[in-house]
């Protein structure tokens, strides 16, 4: 019975990892700093974890497997963005831009 408890127990932790979406996580940002992506209220909410901004939200974005819209903020200015974030791997192309012509993008990787 007890074996039968562990299996059981293994297979959901197995199905657990396999079911967060692929934006989901620790992430190096282009300044060096660490930012978690996390669900919260249905969309997923990018906070950063350290250097001189750690604990701000940064940003909100929606969707799933390789591609999220949403809002990214630069911590430095304080300023939002419409944003956009692409998964490929371990890297992630965070975009933010104004009036969607004047553009910039990132490259993240994940820790």
């Amino acid at each position: 019975m007890r074996s039968i408890i562990i299996a059981a127990a293994l297979a959901l932790s197995a199905f657990t990892a396999q079911a967060a979406e692929p934006i989901e996580g620790n992430w190096k940002t282009a300044s060096g700093a660490t930012a978690q992506i996390a669900p919260c209220g249905g969309a997923y909410c990018v906070t950063l974890k350290s250097g001189k901004h750690n604990g701000k939200q940064i940003g909100k974005m929606s969707g799933s497997g390789e591609s999220y819209k949403g809002e990214i903020t630069d911590p430095e200015t304080d300023k939002t963005y419409a944003g956009s974030g692409s998964v490929s791997g371990n890297s992630l192309k965070m975009r933010g831009c104004v009036m969607a012509v004047l553009c910039k993008t990132q490259t993240w990787s994940r820790l």
